[in-house]
């Protein structure tokens, strides 16, 4: 099945420009041949190419394809970019294909990575869902400061996960089903107590992921799959 992110299709009936090109000049796909299209919103549509040149692909709408949400509640993961772009682009690809709705990434006092491009990870969470078969394409955020994001209102459950000592209940065991939730992941040198401190003032719950250490990317995976698996 060859599936195309088409944001602007309910107005405009043709692919964007790059995938446009590779229908054409990868794929080879030709007028009369049938297309799979994504909104990014919760549709999918069934399409026919009218038109296949070099620099456009003109469809027609064939059926419009509504989809339920896979999972409840709005899922939002806020975390520390890594060093190390791969790392985060990972993150990105992987809980894509898992399932949640929205992506902050957060500027910390012990940060490693302080001016993310998000372009690129744009690109890869459009990939990720073509090939999960997903129709909607998560929100992702610009870089935001971590005492600013905090006091933002959000209306869901609110977790912060770190690695100093104290009453940390597992994720799996405080997560409400079908609640909005928002869970925290610092960067390798974990949050500062003071973050932690200010983040719990502002509503959040500490958290455990259980009892492995792990890497910032991993945690954040381990968030995101959590908060999935308790909202199916």
């Amino acid at each position: 099945m060859h599936v195309f992110y088409t944001p602007d299709i309910q107005t405009r009936n043709e692919l964007p420009e790059e995938e446009a090109a590779h229908a054409v000049r990868v794929l080879r796909l030709q007028a009369g041949d049938e297309v799979t299209l994504t909104d990014g919103q919760g549709n999918f549509y069934r399409a026919e190419i009218s038109t296949a040149t070099n620099k456009r692909c003109l469809v027609n709408i064939l059926e419009t394809l509504p989809q339920e949400p896979l999972w409840s509640g709005h899922l939002h993961i806020a975390m520390a970019p890594t060093k190390n772009m791969d790392r985060t682009e990972w993150f990105a690809e992987k809980a894509t294909e898992i399932g949640f709705d929205e992506l902050t990434f957060l500027n910390c006092r012990f940060s490693e990575r302080r001016v993310i491009k998000t372009e690129r990870i744009t690109k890869i969470l459009v990939s990720a869902i073509k090939q999960s078969l997903k129709a909607r394409l998560p929100r992702l955020n610009e870089m935001t400061d971590f005492n600013k994001f905090i006091t933002q209102p959000f209306a869901g459950q609110k977790f912060i996960a770190h690695c100093y000592e104290g009453e940390k209940p597992l994720l799996r065991e405080v997560v409400r089903k079908g609640e909005d939730a928002l869970v925290l992941i610092g960067p390798e040198g974990d949050f500062s107590e003071e973050e932690v401190k200010k983040a719990i003032e502002n509503g959040f719950t500490p958290i455990s992921l259980g009892k492995a250490r792990l890497r910032t990317e991993t945690a954040a995976l381990v968030a995101c799959h959590i908060l999935n698996l308790q909202n199916q």
